[in-house]
């Protein structure tokens, strides 16, 4: 099947379809992946679908996670079997079915400070939790954990301190580009017939009586109000879950708290590491996880009450990650080594807790109105399960006999045809003149997709040339977000579509300019948008840089908020 491509004029057809077409018999408000896999799940059961989002594809928590696809080691110590089980289930789906050149394999090493009792209390836990993979059906080649002298660990991890570990375990997991895996999660329900937009905002639901039957939208690009008929609406907007769910004037059945998370990104030649790490600290984990040319690191667990939009890392917030893993370090990183930093909420099921890192991470899914179906908690890693639990409960209101979900065997678009083209790659390099790593970073990023972006390379050949202090990233990188992956901002691209954003140490200034022009004339931006485009993310990236020299939450927050969004949400 060729993929949807998510252009300015599909975007424009879409919209067009939902305010003028038939009445949807779904209708999903979110472009977080919960909402995209929803999209996916209707589609594919031969729904008509709409999907929309009023910022960007996974512009909220789901560009902003660990970037594991993974079980979860310490939900086994919380007793939470039946989560990690399923989703250690659904990471094996990913590696093996429907998303391998997105979702890679990625070892982790446990240091182990107590002889004895703690190498057979956490290795029966990392026993059980590769059993459980195994029993699935779907551990996907992945090795077993191994024991490790300290001898051995120091070998695969010269960066720890003599002192930080009498010896260690190491394990396999899973790592995703979550924006990326987002936005070709809408892009597959849109191959499989989902109308979808971005940028398009919910105001209010419309309702006949008590039944919603439809919402009414603002396409924040034009600024067009407009209704749309749907005979169920699901919401799955994540941390906004209450915000949006007090629009159909119901008492939600349930509550979402924002936890925050943040992560810093350092080169990956400041730790002299073989293998990722997983490290305790006094309220939870504490990761060092492989990432290209980078290390990302973190995350905290704090709760948060101001902006969901934007949520701002502190110095405070910092300097506990950069703490917790100098604790272990032979040569400790300073703030000076910080390339990138960036701050993401969980969205976990309210409780009595205190403590955000009790909260459930399972997901619940509600129908607090006729016609509105919530979905809300859970964890990136069971989006999938997610979707069809949100999916089976709104079709059990619709008249007409509906297909199972079919998504356990649907590969995201780029997958199929992938081991045969990664088995092509230096033959592909010597076609288009380009570097075999370099084929190998864009085969990772859009699979058996890949053609389509060296085609433009074919037909220009300066779009070869990498982005200007982000040179991981092709200049044919960034039309091709525009004409195909729903690119409709700078900001975008280089949070995105790139990770320049958090991977560079200009946070992708160096690069805006190029790729403002690279963009304009796809999007008939004329020179004063373009202006206005750069403006926007010089001040974005300077506002982020001020959020994190402040001492705490509310000023880091208020620092934060000095850059508006380029288009206001209302």
């Amino acid at each position: 099947m060729q993929p949807a491509a998510m252009s300015p004029a599909n975007r424009t057809a879409a919209l067009t379809q939902m305010r003028d077409g038939d009445e949807l018999d779904v209708l999903v408000v979110g472009g977080g992946v919960v909402g995209a896999g929803s999209a996916l799940d209707a589609a594919t059961r031969g729904l008509r679908v709409g999907l929309v989002e009023a910022r960007d594809w996974a512009s909220g928590t789901s560009s902003r996670s660990s970037k594991l696809m993974h079980g979860g080691l310490r939900y086994l110590e919380m007793m939470d079997f039946a989560l990690v089980r399923e989703a250690l289930k659904e990471r094996g789906l990913s590696l093996g079915t429907l998303a391998p050149y997105l979702v890679q394999p990625v070892r982790f090493l446990y240091p182990l400070h107590h002889r004895v009792w703690e190498r057979f209390y956490v290795g029966s836990g990392i026993a059980l939790y590769d059993g459980m993979a195994a029993t699935s059906g779907n551990r996907m080649g992945l090795p077993l954990h191994k024991h490790l002298t300290k001898k051995h660990a120091l070998r695969v991890a010269p960066a720890l301190r003599d002192d930080a570990l009498i010896g260690a375990i190491q394990y396999s997991d899973a790592q995703v580009d979550d924006a990326r895996h987002t936005m070709t999660l809408v892009r597959t329900a849109a191959t499989y017939g989902a109308l979808v937009a971005n940028r398009v905002r919910v105001e209010e639901f419309d309702r006949a009586g008590e039944h919603v039957v439809g919402a009414k939208l603002v396409d924040l690009e034009s600024g067009e109000h407009f209704s749309v008929r749907a005979k169920q609406v699901i919401n799955a907007t994540g941390v906004w879950t209450d915000d949006t769910q007090a629009m159909a004037d119901t008492r939600g059945q349930f509550h979402v708290r924002a936890s925050k998370g943040i992560h810093l990104v350092v080169p990956r030649d400041r730790l002299q590491l073989d293998t990722g790490l997983i490290l305790r600290t006094e309220k939870s984990v504490l990761f060092v996880i492989p990432w290209g040319r980078h290390w990302i690191v973190g995350t905290t667990d704090t709760d948060w009450d101001l902006d969901k939009a934007h949520p701002a890392a502190s110095s405070s917030d910092i300097d506990y990650v950069l703490q917790h893993v100098n604790s272990v370090l032979r040569s400790p990183l300073t703030a000076a080594d910080v390339e990138g930093v960036y701050a993401g909420l969980r969205p976990l099921l309210s409780g009595e807790s205190d403590s955000t890192s009790k909260l459930s991470r399972e997901h619940v899914v509600g129908h607090p109105a006729p016609g509105l179906v919530v979905v809300a908690g859970g964890k990136y890693t069971t989006y999938r399960v997610m979707a069809k639990d949100a999916v089976d409960e709104a079709v059990r209101a619709l008249d007409a006999k509906v297909p199972e979900s079919c998504t356990e065997s649907v590969p995201l678009v780029g997958a199929e045809g992938w081991p045969a083209m990664w088995n092509s790659r230096h033959e592909l390099a010597a076609q288009y003149d380009l570097n075999v790593v370099r084929i190998e970073h864009l085969l990772h990023r859009y699979g058996s997709m890949v053609k389509e972006v060296l085609s433009l390379v074919a037909e220009d050949a300066s779009l070869a040339e990498p982005l200007p202090g982000a040179d991981d990233y092709l200049r044919a990188e960034v039309p091709y977000a525009v004409t195909h992956e729903g690119a409709r901002h700078l900001d975008d691209v280089l949070a995105r579509r790139t990770r320049a954003s958090i991977e560079t140490w200009d946070r992708g200034t160096e690069a805006a300019r190029v790729v403002a022009d690279l963009m304009a004339p796809l999007l008939e931006w004329t020179p004063e948008q373009v202006e206005r485009e750069v403006s926007h993310y010089l001040a974005r990236v300077e506002a982020e840089r001020a959020s994190q020299r402040q001492p705490d939450d509310a000023t880091a927050d208020a620092a934060r908020l000095g850059a508006e969004d380029i288009v206001p949400i209302g």
